[in-house]
C-alpha cells in the first residue's frame, strides 16, 4: 500500500489516480479515503487526484495517544502529502472535518493552495451551541470507545443531517454506514476528542479569515442545520469566496448529491484556472438595497 510519512512519524495511506493538475480530497470523520470515490472517478479524466486516510483511520497508523490527533496536525498531515508526492500546489477539497482542514489549510498554507472547497462546515462554530457540540463529541467519542465502530455505526449514520442521504439513496447510505463501522474504535475516539471537540470557531478566526485571498467555494445542504450559518458566515468573511446551497440535503454532500455537487466543483475550477474567480466586487456593497445617486 503506498504511504507517505508524516513529520512527527505517523504513515498515511494514499491513494492518486489520472493526470493534469493536482486535487486533494479531505474526507470527513464519518467516512474515509474511499468515501471520495464519486470524485476520484469523475475529476480523474482531467486532473491527478488525490485522497488519504486521516490518521487514526486505517489503513493509516492509529496513534494511541489523544495528544497525537489535532486540528494544526491534520492540516500539518495534508501537507505532508502534498510533499510526498512533490506537489507545489492543489486544489484542495474537504467535507466536514476535512472541510475545517481546509480552511486552516487555506489560513496557515495559502501558497499550497490552487483554491479551497469547504462543504459541509461548521459544526462547533455556532457561539450558542459550542460547549453543547463539545460535549456531544466527547459522548460520541465515549461511544465508539466502549460500544465500538460495528455497533456505533448505525446510529451515527442515522443523525438528523444523515437522514436525508438514507432516504434518497438507501444502498449509498448503506455503503457508508458499513464503512463507518469498520473505522478504528480507538482512532475515532481519539479524532473526536483531539480534533472536533477542541477545534475552534470559525467566528475565532474572523481576522484570518478575512486576509484570506485563497478562492474559495462554500457548500452546504439545506438541510444540514449546523453548517447554514457558518456557511453564510464564511460566505461574508473569505473575499474570494462563493457560497452553493444545496436544495432538501443533509451532510453527506459529496455523497448524497454527486453529480451537482461534482458539477459545482468543475466549474469552480475551470473559474479559478482562468483567473476568473475573484474577490467580491467593492460596488457590492452589503448594506445597499438600491442605489439612488
Amino acid at each position: 500500500m503506498p504511504r507517505i510519512t508524516t513529520p512527527d512519524g505517523i504513515g498515511l495511506h494514499y491513494e492518486e489516480v489520472g493526470e493534469g493538475i493536482p486535487i486533494l480530497f479531505i474526507h470527513e470523520f464519518g467516512g474515509n479515503h474511499e468515501s471520495w470515490e464519486p470524485q476520484m472517478r469523475f475529476f480523474t479524466r482531467r486532473y491527478r487526484c488525490i485522497t488519504y486516510a486521516a490518521r487514526g483511520y486505517p489503513p493509516s497508523d492509529v496513534p494511541g495517544d489523544v495528544e497525537a490527533y489535532s486540528q494544526a496536525l491534520a492540516v500539518a498531515d495534508a501537507v505532508a502529502v502534498l510533499d510526498g508526492l512533490g506537489i507545489a500546489k492543489a486544489h484542495i477539497v474537504g467535507l466536514s472535518m476535512g472541510g475545517f482542514c481546509t480552511v486552516h489549510f487555506g489560513i496557515h498554507h495559502p501558497d499550497r493552495a490552487l483554491s479551497l472547497t469547504v462543504a459541509g462546515a461548521g459544526y462547533g462554530c455556532e457561539k450558542e451551541h459550542e460547549e453543547y457540540f463539545r460535549g456531544v463529541s466527547r459522548e460520541v467519542a465515549d461511544q465508539f470507545q466502549t460500544l465500538g465502530a460495528k455497533a456505533f455505526a448505525p446510529v451515527y449514520g442515522s443523525g438528523a443531517s444523515r437522514v436525508q442521504f438514507q432516504n434518497k439513496d438507501p444502498r449509498g447510505w448503506q455503503e457508508f454506514v458499513q464503512r463507518l463501522a469498520t473505522h478504528s474504535d480507538t482512532g475515532a475516539a481519539n479524532t473526536m476528542r483531539g480534533v472536533q471537540a477542541r477545534r475552534p470557531s470559525f467566528w475565532d478566526l474572523e481576522e484570518e479569515l478575512k486576509r484570506m485571498m485563497v478562492p474559495t467555494l462554500v457548500v452546504v445542504g439545506d438541510e444540514d442545520d449546523h453548517c447554514l450559518q457558518p456557511g453564510i458566515f464564511l460566505k461574508k468573511t473569505i473575499p474570494a469566496s462563493g457560497l452553493s446551497v444545496l436544495p432538501k440535503t443533509g451532510h453527506t454532500l459529496n455523497l448524497e448529491e454527486p453529480a451537482a455537487f461534482n458539477a459545482l466543483l468543475a466549474e469552480f475550477f475551470v473559474q479559478v484556472e482562468a483567473g476568473a474567480w475573484k474577490p467580491r466586487d467593492p460596488r457590492a456593497l452589503p448594506g445597499q438595497v438600491m442605489k439612488t445617486k
